[in-house]
């Protein structure tokens, strides 16, 4: 799109954000309502969608793009009033009469540029957010994605007011063109690379962002731990979405003691799950597309296959694959699999592996597997990553009182539930004086001793 295009889009909503009308909470309310039936109206849509990009099946799409989204705009709208609220603060002595508050309000426009591994619902879970909010909505979904993209655009740019919401479609050069003074807030999901560039740019023109990143995170299975009931929310947490989640577990700890029994129950939960003929699964989701096919397929050739290890160039897909014998130094090691390759590393002591897990850049997620309390405290508090789940993977997210978001390299910013609307609120601080009563020590020539100054200080503030 031209640059002149684009401007002149940018010019457009910040003109209707100025007018007022997305302040207002009725409005706000109406676009929720509004996106929500758009969503329910055009189901089956979606749903297709995904499964041209990605070969999602309907019970994975829905629990993990559509109803975790009419899930998110139920919570706003049941607490949206609630939020919007004045907030009232104490305010000291010196500011006597007067009363002190703050108060969430919108930034203005709000770019939101979204991936291409859940296309549909992390495009939509921060817009919620900031409809909520009430800014003006610049969106640019993934271009990979591009049967989702096409009909996200379709459905919104058709159904909305082009000065309030407006979806632009393009490539990395388009992201750049979007991202300029007529921006007032960014929110970035993709690669820890790309955030850096969308960082960068954005420092410019001091534009506020949030990046939700991704990293290598871990998942640690202690001797003590319930097997089987690990391996299952393991391999469902690995696999789901092929395991191209930001939040999947990356690398496998596991206690020497279990490390051989572990693989053998991880290895039978595998073919359970998804059968003895991995290839022939059709309700698992395939690579996103060959580039990033080629590049799992150099990982496979690292270590030992536990299982797995199957292929097809042509649909692309990889079977969910358990690659043993690794090398901390290794290849897989590096970077982000982002992909359904789990390699096993082994460990005798819990404390030496904190120690290595914080040498390396801090993760989105941290998974601990145990019993023991005292343990699982160590993990909590010893540890930085942008969440911590006990006993489970990838389903912490699911939660609308949880903000999800990363430290760090993986990220900084949170949102869901009422952390989405006040990622994309500025929150401002009020003080109301009054003209009685007024102060008159505050000003110069001030008589007052400078020890008595400073007791007043203490009285005072």
């Amino acid at each position: 799109m031209e640059s002149e295009k684009i401007n002149k889009i940018q010019v457009n909503l910040k003109e209707f954000f100025r007018s007022g009308i997305t302040r207002k909470i009725t409005f706000r309310i109406a676009n929720l309502l509004k996106l929500r039936q758009i969503i329910f109206d055009n189901e089956r849509l979606i749903l297709k969608a995904l499964k041209d990009d990605l070969n999602k099946s309907e019970i994975e799409a829905y629990s993990s793009e559509i109803g975790i989204v009419i899930k998110e705009i139920d919570y706003a709208l049941k607490h949206i009033e609630k939020w919007s609220r004045p907030q009232k603060v104490k305010t000291p002595l010196i500011n006597k009469p007067g009363r002190s508050y703050f108060i969430y309000e919108p930034y203005g426009t709000a770019l939101i540029i979204s991936p291409w591994n859940y296309p549909f619902g992390l495009f939509f879970l921060p817009l919620v957010g900031a409809i909520a909010a009430g800014n003006c909505m610049l969106l640019k979904p993934s271009e990979i994605a591009q049967n989702t993209s096409a009909l996200i655009a379709k459905l919104l740019n058709e159904n909305f007011s082009e000065n309030y919401l407006r979806v632009i479609e393009g490539d990395a050069k388009v992201t750049q063109e979007l991202i300029n003074p007529l921006t007032d807030y960014i929110f970035f999901t993709g690669s820890t690379e790309v955030g850096k560039i969308i960082m960068k740019k954005a420092a410019e023109y001091l534009i506020p962002i949030t990046l939700e990143l991704g990293g290598k995170n871990p998942c640690i299975v202690d001797k003590d731990a319930d097997l089987e009931i690990s391996a299952k929310r393991i391999a469902w947490g690995k696999f789901f979405n092929s395991g191209q989640t930001c939040i999947a577990p990356d690398y496998l700890l596991l206690h020497k003691d279990i490390k051989n029994q572990f693989i053998s129950i991880f290895k039978q939960t595998i073919t359970k799950f998804y059968g003895e003929n991995l290839l022939e699964n059709k309700n698992l989701a395939k690579v996103i597309n060959e580039k990033h096919f080629n590049r799992l397929i150099k990982l496979l050739s690292e270590g030992k296959i536990e299982i797995g290890g199957q292929h097809s160039r042509e649909k692309p897909f990889i079977a969910p694959t358990l690659i043993s014998e690794i090398n901390e130094n290794s290849e897989i090691m590096k970077n982000e699999i982002f992909g359904p390759i789990l390699p096993v590393l082994s460990f005798d002591n819990l404390d030496d592996e904190i120690l290595k897990i914080l040498a390396k850049p801090k993760p989105l997620a941290i998974y601990y597997f145990s019993k023991n309390k005292s343990k699982q405290e160590k993990i909590i508090n010893s540890t930085s990553s942008g969440g911590v789940c006990i006993n489970g993977t990838i389903n912490f997210i699911m939660s609308n009182d949880l903000p999800f978001g990363g430290v760090g390299q993986s990220g900084f910013g949170k949102y869901h539930g009422k952390a989405s609307f006040e990622t994309f609120s500025h929150k401002k601080a009020i003080l109301k004086k009054s003209f009685h009563l007024d102060q008159k020590y505050m000003y110069p020539p001030n008589k007052l001793s400078f020890n008595i100054f400073k007791k007043a200080v203490k009285f005072l503030y």
